[in-house]
């Protein structure tokens, strides 16, 4: 495993660290996965990463998009140390759209062909569509969000700031939905690139917020309207503020990794009376 330059692993041992990371990239490809309707428990993804074996009575699918994630974020870590390009987010889809279609229509590691979007309802209890940006602007609309995304991931940010960036960075992402398939889990992975050159541990959603994510995303989108090459990726900035409080929010997960690292470290040294490696 790649280790990346994170300030939450300054100080603890060896082993601590790694148990660190190891536990964010099990909770990070649980979470983004099941947010999807992977059916893996967190300690059955933890096993199928770590021991490369299925998990009896579960669907191939999901061992195998579980097993792409990891890969993504390892791919990810690998990449902190240089500038991420189109070719780079081909290569991620690649590895978390571990199921291959031979469908023309539905691209591996290239951009959508066809118009999509997704179903929703409004706070008004209406029923209604939200149509993502068409096939032809994409190309315009995802160099806008690269140079964003380059540009965020150029600053040393606080924790708050990156936080934050990675709000934005997720919105234009999942608005614009780039591919057939996939565009969560791409989003979710590209989007904590800022937070972790800023030396963050990653943003992870919980499962268990599913609900409230799905609805803010579903706000901003009809607030802001379908994309296109004019409007640009984020026409409305003001509509962003409820979910970077839930962003914020959601920050706690991965807090609470690190102080229990922390604390085992700590435990540690009162004990032998010596310090961390």
């Amino acid at each position: 495993m790649t280790i990346p330059k994170l300030k939450a692993l300054d100080g603890l041992d060896r082993d601590l660290r790694q148990s660190l990371l190891s536990q964010i990239r099990d909770l990070w490809t649980h979470s983004s996965t099941a947010l999807e309707g992977n059916s893996l428990t967190l300690g059955e993804t933890k096993f199928v990463i770590e021991e490369g074996l299925t998990v009896s009575g579960k669907p191939l699918k999901d061992h195998q998009e579980v097993m792409g994630h990891a890969r993504a974020i390892e791919l990810v870590y690998q990449g902190l140390g240089g500038t991420f390009t189109q070719s780079h987010l081909f290569e991620l889809h690649r590895a978390v759209q571990s199921e291959v279609v031979a469908d023309i229509y539905k691209p591996y590691g290239a951009w959508k062909v066809e118009p999509n979007g997704t179903y929703a309802v409004t706070e008004e209890n209406r029923q209604t569509f939200i149509e993502y940006a068409s096939p032809e602007d994409v190309p315009a609309l995802m160099t806008e969000w690269l140079a964003e995304l380059k540009r965020l991931a150029a600053e040393h940010l606080s924790e708050k700031d990156a936080v934050d960036a990675y709000t934005r960075l997720h919105l234009g992402f999942v608005h614009v939905h780039p591919f057939w398939d996939g565009n969560g889990r791409m989003a979710r992975l590209l989007s904590n690139i800022p937070v972790l050159r800023s030396g963050h541990l990653p943003v992870v959603i919980e499962v268990r917020a599913r609900k409230e994510y799905i609805d803010i995303l579903a706000q901003y989108e009809l607030a802001s309207g379908q994309l296109t090459a004019e409007t640009g990726v984020w026409p409305v900035e003001a509509q962003e503020a409820p979910f970077r409080a839930f962003c914020q929010r959601s920050y706690q997960a991965t807090r609470h990794l690190v102080e229990q690292a922390s604390e085992q470290q700590a435990r540690r040294n009162r004990r032998h009376g010596g310090d961390a490696e």
